[in-house]
């Protein structure tokens, strides 16, 4: 990793270590401070214990403690000793007990991280919510994982999710780069199919969100709630450059792999720089856009600019094609400028469509995980995880 990297992603560590409460991580204001009016969510621990597992991996000192205080509090606090699976919060509500595909896709990015990090307690939970996912969530006939249950596990939510899924295919291949276990693998082949494959492909590398029970497309889904932070209306920009990044991690796990990974992944791609970098004429990328490619909401949240620069990264690294490194190069210099907060730590979460920081969507900075990738990701080789790619490119440098 080059110098100015490695800064970058100290500093960013740095700021995370604020987040650290009894139980968990919580959420960071704008000033790195702890929220005290939000109780810990287990998105947030997750996501904060799989940046500091990766921070130990890449050797910055005391990232392994941090890691293994949120494995800790996701062994305890987030578990649901009585009914199993993972609490959304702590807060007590009953929305917080519901048990969501997203919160454990997130517990098993963590623990198959730290585990690979060598983090005390990390293999038991990976143990753990890699049997969750498979037998509460992972649905064989629809080749998804389920959206969510209420907290006893007896009644599925009418609803399947692409965000939760796509998140869940991550997980998979952590969990696979982790254990060399090929049933995680081809989960995650399943899951790329069945939203990519099929339904991505026949809208012509468009991407509907949301679906009813019975699998029909929601276009209008959220339409009076487009802001929304987890599942928004319309088509999302930053989930194709995931999804992009994603099918070309997939694609590295086999010698001779499926040839349309590739394929679908210049897709989602292709379409994510077209209908999202500087459509309204200001730099930067928009939230969402309509099913006529028109930008719905303008603002323009850290993490989608995030994926753009590790999905350009990954393309570059793989292919060396200097379209891919003149777009890397063009988001980075972007993202430095306009969303990097030099005076306060870690970067705004939102500008507005203005490219001036706003707080409409989030009160604060709650955690840095698409931050760290787009930070460590250009200087790393491609693999199934990101822990793995760190791990690879170490052994290079022997």
């Amino acid at each position: 990793m080059n110098s100015t990297s490695h800064d970058e992603l100290s500093r960013l560590v740095q700021f995370a270590k604020g987040a650290i409460v009894p139980d968990g991580f919580g959420f960071l204001s704008r000033f790195g401070l702890v929220e005290k009016s939000r109780s810990p969510a287990c998105f947030v621990t997750a996501r904060m214990t799989y940046c500091f597992s990766i921070a130990s991996l890449l050797g910055l000192p005391d990232a392994r403690d941090y890691a293994a205080r949120g494995v800790e509090s996701l062994s305890g606090a987030f578990t649901d000793k009585h009914f199993g699976g993972y609490v959304a919060s702590l807060d007590g509500s009953p929305a917080s007990h519901r048990k969501r595909s997203y919160e454990t896709s997130f517990v098993v990015l963590a623990a198959s991280t730290a585990a690979t990090a060598g983090v005390p307690g990390a293999g038991d939970l990976t143990a753990n919510a890699a049997e969750v996912m498979q037998s509460r969530f992972w649905s064989d006939e629809a080749g998804a994982l389920i959206e969510s249950w209420d907290r006893e596990f007896t009644e599925p939510e009418p609803y399947w999710g692409a965000n939760a899924n796509m998140h869940g295919l991550e997980s998979l291949l952590a969990l696979y780069g982790h254990t060399r276990d090929e049933r995680w693998r081809d989960l995650a082949l399943r899951i790329a199919g069945t939203f990519i494959n099929v339904r991505a492909r026949s809208e012509n590398w468009w991407l509907s969100e949301h679906y009813g029970p019975d699998w029909t497309p929601l276009p209008d889904f959220n339409a009076d709630n487009p802001r929304d932070e987890f599942r928004p209306y319309g088509m999302t920009i930053g989930h194709l450059f995931e999804w992009s990044r994603l099918l070309l991690q997939l694609e590295s796990t086999w010698e001779l792999p499926p040839s349309w990974l590739r394929e679908a992944a210049s897709g989602l791609y292709e379409t994510a720089v077209t209908h999202g970098w500087a459509v309204d004429g200001e730099e930067g990328f928009v939230y969402t856009v309509d099913w006529d490619g028109l930008p719905v909401i303008r603002d323009r949240p850290h993490w989608v600019a995030a994926e753009a620069i590790s999905a350009a990264a990954t393309w570059t690294n793989l292919t060396g094609d200097p379209r891919y490194a003149k777009q890397l190069h063009t988001w980075t210099a972007y993202a430095q400028s306009r969303f990097v907060d030099r005076e306060h730590g870690s970067w705004h979460h939102l500008l507005d469509s203005d490219n001036c920081p706003s707080y409409t969507m989030w009160s604060g900075k709650p955690d840095i995980y698409h931050a760290l990738q787009a930070v460590i990701l250009p200087d790393l080789p491609v693999a199934e995880s990101t822990a793995q790619a760190v791990i690879t490119a170490s052994r290079r440098q022997l």
